[in-house]
């Protein structure tokens, strides 16, 4: 809405009577051209009240009126509740500017009224479809009533008829980043499902015991257009180059592929980082906050001949600081005195910038320690001498250390192309994963470290030069796991001509220097692995190949329903594929009827000693048939193996016992892919749909993934029992798979279990199999199937509903849970 040179809009207007007082929730956005937000005002009653304000970001606000907005962030959005004991008969609310005050709200006594109910449901329907193919209908969108509670959803046809439906409710993180709900009831979104007829109409009905609501359903259909825009105004000629390379290295059906993901993508990653990174008003508040441990943090840097422009930029990056209590340590080994007399004369007096001119250059290590002997800082973090900070980057390092002094610290980052002056490739890191640490530096930077622990491992090493912060690392998290993770881009890696960012070939002495820290680091740990370099271009990124102890047997647990062609697939991969033979094989028979399925296990049983068929003669119970499976077992780890799976890679149980055979381990999942060898399974991440969902899907098996991930193990919440190996003491003490999930969910559950109870679960990028998913059972495409999973969905929400709350662990916050994976 614009009312003169005021832009505004109110998204949620709630006022509710409670057993004990009237409370009011508005939300909205709102600016006044050529003038600064002071507040806002809230009257009841003509007397001012008391309330709560949280100022969020508002890019959708901020695209539509970014002419009028000059220099401002896109912090124009604000989400107010209030209590209050007076029955409320006026109502206004105003934004209070520089040049005076603004009416947003004004209600006279009969629109109070109007508004004021009970028990409000609050809702909004996002999308309905219709699946022409199956005469299937899908409403989603959000809705819960004042307590935060989810209310009854059904479904009306035109004649008031109650339709069959089933209804899956799923987390939206979204709502509460927007202040609409709160983030612990952010599980409010919904999936309605039901059958139904063409040309009829449908309604939805909300309902609690205090309130009920309808919703006409009438079909919304997405439009590409507005992402095909998006997309164009991207297009340079280094990115057509780069299409067209891609073009001929993957072919025609992999490039439209990937255009496609470029299209669901939307919004570039510029406009994103500027739109949510701090806004000019927070800094000054963060300016004024004066926190109870207030450590001192030390920025070493190490620098050769560097531009004075970067230094100005990272010098200034520092001094911009929200937070104080810090010092700059530089070591300046360069062959020319332009860096020194750059500082001497800049910075000169300013005592809180330490620096040092080395009478030579002692590398990158060398010099390194040189500044870092200039510390006396509390925390000692690594700076690069051509990067810089966002000026709350300290702030939330102090902020952290406020409710526990971790010993290490680090945060997300990104890239700042020198020639574009844009911002580029976020690095959305997980919290600590020792699995993908081992398989390339993930966390780079900011890394910030106590000095305790610093003085007990030193500093770099120069036998590590071009990963000597690696090396370092590495000794750091031999020292401590007392780590903490800031989900935030707080940090910028500057690429230009020079920079290994830009060009990667340039240093192949690094990636030599990454492969031996890592195997240095098992080494000192007597751990007996073989680290491989990944073959180009996936430079810094290593295969960490773990050592088989002894040859301990594998207990395959396959279960099976008919098909024997499928069977016989799986089965003759594990003889003539697989080189490990210590296995033995347990089928379990659930209720075959195809006379060729009880010859072929009558052959396999008379041919090879170390198959045995089981029978299960219930219903189809897939944890049961596993549990009651691997009673029978005698291996020390069971291998659980879905029938429609083929081993493509010889040695892919090797590589997954030598995981599993780590102490810490309790779950190690596979690479796999779909029959046309695009992804269909690199790690779970929880929270999807409500529930979970796989990561990396549809891309080539060659493919690198967001960060490189599908190509190299790391740690998850979560992998597919498709193909997962587990521990045999480790899955009892978990007490097995829980039979309350019958089809879906078990494998999750499974997961989460055994990391509550301190294992990891690692997906191992180079055991790959194929698998043909569902042969045999067929997928969830009637209705009986659709309300067996949601009822199960709905089972495994209550039992791990923190997780669903507080988000996975192992994926990244900035990540919009509600779209597709790895987008923001």
């Amino acid at each position: 809405m614009k009312k003169k040179d005021l832009f505004y809009s109110i998204d949620g207007l709630r006022l509710t009577k409670t057993d004990i007082d009237y409370c009011l929730r508005v939300s909205g956005w709102a600016f006044k051209n050529y003038a600064a937000t002071t507040g806002y005002s809230l009257s009841i009653n003509g007397k001012p009240e008391d309330f709560e304000c949280k100022s969020l970001k508002r890019p959708d606000a901020y695209r539509l009126h970014r002419k009028f907005l000059q220099d401002r962030d896109s912090s124009l959005g604000f989400a107010i509740t209030a209590h209050f004991t007076e029955k409320p008969e006026t109502l206004s609310l105003s934004l209070e500017t520089s040049t005076g005050t603004e009416v947003l709200i004004k209600l006279s006594p009969g629109q109070v009224n109007k508004i004021l109910q009970n028990q409000i449901i609050e809702y909004y329907l996002d999308s309905f479809t219709v699946q022409e193919s199956n005469s299937t209908a899908v409403a989603a969108g959000w809705a819960l009533d004042y307590t935060g509670t989810n209310p009854e959803i059904s479904i009306i046809d035109e004649s008031g008829q109650t339709v069959e439906s089933t209804v899956r409710f799923e987390n939206r993180p979204d709502l509460a980043r927007q202040g609409i709900v709160e983030k612990r009831h952010s599980l409010c979104g919904f999936r309605v499902m039901f059958p139904c007829s063409s040309g009829h109409r449908y309604k939805m009905i909300l309902s609690t015991p205090y309130d009920q609501k309808t919703v006409n359903l009438r079909e919304r259909r997405a439009n590409i257009l507005g992402p095909l825009i998006r997309y164009s105004r991207e297009i340079n000629p280094r990115k057509v180059r780069n299409a067209y390379a891609y073009l001929r290295r993957n072919g025609v059906q992999q490039f439209y592929r990937r255009v496609m993901q470029a299209l669901a993508g939307g919004q570039n990653y510029d406009e994103w980082f500027r739109l949510n990174r701090i806004s000019m008003d927070e800094v000054k508040k963060q300016r004024d906050i004066r926190l109870g441990y207030s450590p001192k943090i030390s920025l070493v840097v190490a620098t050769y001949n560097t531009k004075p422009r970067y230094l100005e930029e990272m010098i200034g990056s520092v001094l911009d600081q929200t937070y104080t209590n810090w010092e700059l340590c530089i070591a300046d080994g360069s062959d020319t005195p332009v860096v020194e007399e750059f500082i001497r004369d800049g910075y000169g007096n300013n005592d809180r910038i330490k620096f040092r001119k080395l009478d030579q250059n002692f590398g990158i290590s060398g010099n390194m320690n040189a500044a870092y002997e200039l510390a006396s800082g509390d925390y000692i973090a690594l700076y690069d001498h051509d990067d810089f900070l966002e000026p709350d980057t300290l702030y939330e390092v102090a902020k952290v250390l406020q409710s526990h002094q971790y010993d290490v610290i680090y945060t997300d980052e990104d890239k700042f192309d020198d020639s574009t002056q844009k911002y580029a490739d976020p690095n959305f890191k997980p919290d600590f994963n020792v699995d993908l640490f081992r398989s390339h530096n993930y966390i780079t930077h900011f890394f910030v470290v106590k000095a305790d622990i610093v003085r007990k491992t030193g500093l770099m090493n120069a036998m590590y030069d071009g990963a000597q912060d690696y090396d370092f690392m590495f000794r750091v998290f031999e020292k401590t796991q007392d780590i903490y993770h800031i989900p935030k881009i707080l940090y910028h890696w500057r690429m230009h001509n020079l920079s290994t960012a830009m060009d990667p070939e340039s240093k192949q002495y690094c990636y030599d220097a990454g492969r031996n820290a890592i195997a240095d680091h098992l080494k000192r740990l007597g751990i007996e692995a073989e680290v491989k370099m990944l073959p180009k271009p996936f430079y810094g990124c290593y295969e960490t190949k773990y050592s088989v102890i002894g040859q301990p047997m594998v207990s395959i647990i396959i279960p099976n329903k008919d098909n024997a062609g499928t069977l016989k697939t799986c089965i003759d991969s594990l003889f003539k594929v697989n080189t490990y033979k210590n296995i033995e094989i347990l089928i379990v028979e659930n209720n075959s009827t195809d006379s060729k399925t009880f010859s072929y296990y009558e052959d396999l049983e008379s041919r090879h000693s170390n198959i045995h068929v089981l029978k299960w003669e219930n219903g189809f119970n897939y944890s049961s048939i596993n549990n009651f499976a691997a009673e029978y077992a005698s291996g020390e780890y069971l291998l659980f193996l879905n029938n429609d799976t083929e081993m493509i890679k010889p040695d892919s149980i090797e590589n997954m016992l030598g995981v599993c055979q780590r102490p810490e381990v309790g779950v190690v999942g596979a690479k796999l892919l779909y029959e046309d060898d695009t992804v269909q399974h690199a790690g779970v991440v929880i929270g999807f749909g409500g529930y979970a969902g796989h990561i990396n899907t549809g891309i080539s098996a060659d493919d690198a993934g967001y960060m490189m991930r599908a190509r190299m193990n790391c740690d998850y919440s979560a992998v597919t029992a498709a193909c997962m190996m587990v521990p045999r003491q480790v899955f009892e003490e978990a007490g097995g798979f829980d039979p309350q999930f019958v089809v879906a969910c078990n494998d999750v559950d499974l997961c989460l279990k055994i990391r509550d109870l301190g294992y990891l679960v690692v997906y191992d990028a180079f055991s790959i199999w194929h698998h043909y998913e569902s042969k045999t059972r067929g997928y969830e495409d009637s209705q009986e199937k659709i309300d067996r999973f949601n009822s199960e969905v709905s089972v495994f929400q209550d039992k791990w509903k923190d997780i669903l709350a507080k988000g996975d662990p192992y994926y990244n916050p900035n990540f919009d849970i509600t779209r597709g994976p790895f987008e923001y």
